[in-house]
């Protein structure tokens, strides 16, 4: 007779795959529920040349909720994209490895 090889347990969840685009980033990777390509197209120009050059995985909801609101702030394009990319420069400190 032949022993009996138990078989493994099934995982409960399959480990998520980091691949693509997002690097090594310590934000951590979620689902979408609408076409990430149609929000994106969505988007003003000069948003989407910005997002187009961010070093991080921005999504086009995100980015658009503070162009949104600095703007009914009253700043101008100009200084919107500035305060983006000194809230992009802030999310790089707190992900830079700590000595």
């Amino acid at each position: 007779m032949l022993a009996r090889i138990p078989a493994a347990a099934p995982a409960s969840r399959p480990a998520p795959r980091h691949n693509g685009n997002l690097g090594a980033t310590a934000q951590r990777p979620r689902s979408r529920s609408r076409d990430p390509m149609a929000a994106y197209d969505a988007l003003p120009e000069a948003l989407r040349l910005w997002l187009a050059g961010a070093a991080l995985p921005w999504s086009p909801a995100s980015v658009l909720r503070l162009w949104r609101r600095l703007r009914a702030g009253g700043a101008t394009p100009a200084q919107t994209l500035a305060a983006l990319d000194r809230a992009e420069a802030m999310a790089l400190r707190r992900e830079a490895p700590r000595p």
